[in-house]
């Protein structure tokens, strides 16, 4: 079977034997992309965590016949070196990963998280980014989801037209 989707802009057709396939795995091993990491394989830990049309979804768990006709984007494609996302530069910023493996899902979940609440609270930040990090950089990754949250914010606030 093909499974067609457009992964961080480019489109592929992955040719596939196992529709179940979660695509965690068609997005490292077949694409290449490492970013998104394994952890759990049971959608508890979010180490896995990218968007399906701009929702967060835990890959490990995600059969790849979920994703045919989707928009997915990894890690790789929320920003880069040279450009990088508001939840990227922040964490930069707050020095949030300690070892860092758990850390593109926890980026991919507070970009979405972002993109729903623009200016999350304390209890917001609770109840939406449940993913697990064993060495407990929690704290420092609230400071940076406030701070990306402003710094998405300028941004929109610099490409919307102004209101009169």
């Amino acid at each position: 079977m093909k499974i067609s989707m457009i992964v961080n802009g480019q489109s592929h057709a992955i040719e596939l034997t196992d529709e179940y396939t979660p695509l965690l795995w068609v997005i490292r091993d077949i694409l290449g992309l490492k970013g998104t990491k394994f952890g759990c394989g049971k959608a508890a830990c979010g180490a896995c965590t990218l968007h399906v049309d701009g929702e967060a979804v835990r890959s490990c768990s995600y059969p790849v016949k979920f994703a045919e006709g989707k928009q997915i984007t990894t890690i790789e494609g929320l920003g880069n070196a040279e450009n990088p996302h508001p939840v990227q530069q922040a964490w930069i910023e707050e020095i949030v990963p300690q070892c860092g493996y758990c850390q593109p899902g926890f980026m991919m979940a507070t970009a979405a998280l972002l993109n729903k609440i623009p200016n999350p609270t304390d209890e917001d930040i609770d109840n939406n980014i449940i993913n697990v990090c064993r060495c407990g950089t929690y704290y420092r990754m609230r400071k940076a989801i406030h701070k990306a949250a402003d710094k998405q914010n300028a941004i929109n606030e610099i490409n919307e037209p102004t209101k009169a």
